[in-house]
């Protein structure tokens, strides 16, 4: 049996029949049901505004759960657990009444743990009327980005949030904080002396965070033409990468002292505006091009689209840190969709050693560098610089990785989902794979400032042909301090 202990809980899916709900936290409950870390007094409730028969919705989400999970991962008896604590109820999230048949089915000496895969609009309803059916003392809500798409927003949905729940019973998502990699990059930096007495701007030339999409818009028009990749990447997934890459030691594992780190990154973060708006940040939207050698369309020619839109499918920019780890330090990140391959990594540029006394031709091939992959495959590769081997090759040098690859290395083991991992640490109650409130707000503010700086100058995106890796000016966005892009082709 697995060494984890995770007490009893009933966990309400609300939006049980959504897209996220059947291709991402089912299959995910399935794993952990799977991998015997659910307690066996665990209920699952699926609460859908779909009327009618519960049986049939729940036939509807096994089937789901056969499509999205890999053949061989599915165990019958595994199955027949995980179906046995699956029950399904008819409730309109908006009605309080519904609530009291939710209440009846919860087990009054476990927690609830009510995951809203559902619009944040609705956040607040659902929290009252969980309220109003004495759910609230022992509930642990669990709330999906995009929470708001501004500051302003934000705050609005958080505060109708906290009427009701403290910020210890409050579990915002980001997905990729229950990534693998990302969580070695905490023991990567602070158990490894190697690695945390250089990692500061005496060592570090610069860092790139890159999350490539390979695919377009794929029927999300009408909600990806009022965020933007801005909205979407950058104040999430983006910057709690940058944050868990440039934040200090905490003094301890605990949520609060991880997340007082991180906040402190952000406040640290310097504001892009006037000049700086158009020498060190890049939005573009993608035209016709080719994707796998076959031709796909404009972000302005999908189903549904609006010929007239600006709405931005790539950022890349240019951003500091204004504090003594990381002065001088320039951190460049970008994201877009229809990029050549999907792609999500970290690249750390180490500094070249203070004077070069080999082959002047191999100069620009010298530089270590950290490269941390999030997908396609999740690994850690330090590449170092050693000697040709052969006695005809003198003192020529070649630059090579000393490299750990979590699914080669560990040949027994399946790589966990993010969603997996993040929902086993709700069920335990900890806190420190989730973004607090004055997180979300900080990151808020900082691309407000961006967004509002675009809307003054009413400069439109860049075009870049769908397959390429974004608009001519982000290579010169980095070009211009003498550096590159890490790996494009």
């Amino acid at each position: 049996m697995p060494a984890i202990s995770v007490e009893p809980c009933t966990l309400a899916v609300f939006g049980a029949l959504g897209d996220l709900a059947l291709r991402k936290l089912f299959p995910a409950l399935y794993q952990l049901e799977r991998a015997e870390l659910l307690h066996a007094d665990t209920r699952l409730l699926a609460l859908a505004r779909e009327a009618g028969s519960a049986e049939q919705h729940l036939r509807t989400i096994e089937a789901q759960l056969r499509r999205y999970v890999p053949a061989d991962d599915i165990d019958a008896a595994a199955l027949s657990r995980f179906v046995q604590r699956l029950s399904y109820q008819h409730l309109d999230f908006l009605e309080p009444e519904g609530y009291e048949a939710l209440a009846a089915q919860v087990n009054g000496e476990h927690p609830l743990i009510a995951y809203f895969a559902t619009a944040a609009a609705v956040y607040g309803a659902i929290c009252e009327n969980l309220d109003k059916a004495g759910l609230a003392s022992r509930t642990r809500v669990v709330l999906e980005k995009p929470i708001g798409h501004d500051l302003e927003s934000s705050r609005r949905v958080n505060d109708a949030v906290a009427r009701f729940f403290p910020e210890s019973q409050v579990y915002r998502i980001d997905h990729y904080l229950g990534k693998e990699t990302v969580q070695n990059l905490i023991a990567l930096r602070f158990a490894n002396s190697l690695f945390e007495t250089q990692w500061n701007q005496n060592s570090i030339s610069h860092v790139e965070i890159t999350v490539a999409e390979k695919v377009g818009i794929e029927g999300r028009w009408g909600y990806f033409d009022k965020a933007g990749q801005l909205r979407d990447m950058i104040q999430n997934h983006l910057l709690q990468l940058l944050c868990l890459i440039a934040m200090d030691p905490p003094s301890d594992l605990s949520a609060d002292s991880i997340r007082d780190e991180k906040v402190k990154v952000l406040k640290a973060l310097a504001p892009i505006t006037g000049e700086g708006l158009a020498s060190r940040v890049v939005r573009g939207q993608y035209i016709a091009g080719y994707s796998d050698g076959k031709p796909v369309p404009g972000y302005l020619e999908e189903d549904n689209s609006n010929a007239h839109s600006d709405t931005e499918t790539f950022v890349a920019l240019r951003a500091d840190i204004r504090n003594w780890r990381w002065s001088g330090v320039p951190f460049y990140l970008r994201t877009g969709k229809r990029m050549p391959q999907k792609l999500s990594q970290i690249v750390i540029h180490f500094k070249e050693t203070p004077h070069y006394i080999f082959a002047p031709e191999q100069r620009l091939e010298i530089g270590n560098k950290l490269i941390i992959r999030l997908q396609p495959d999740e690994g850690i590769s330090l590449r170092v610089m050693t000697k040709e081997q052969g006695l005809d090759k003198g003192m020529q040098l070649r630059s090579g990785p000393l490299q750990l690859n979590f699914s080669d290395t560990w040949r027994t083991s399946r790589i966990p989902d993010a969603y997996e991992r993040l929902l086993l640490e709700v069920m335990r109650g900890n806190q420190n794979l989730f973004v607090r409130k004055d997180e979300i707000e900080h990151a808020w503010s900082w691309c407000d400032q961006l967004i509002a700086g675009w809307t003054r100058s009413g400069d439109a995106p860049k075009p870049y042909a769908a397959g390429s890796w974004g608009p001519m000016s982000s290579i010169a966005l980095i070009t211009r301090d003498g550096r590159a892009w890490y790996g494009d082709i």
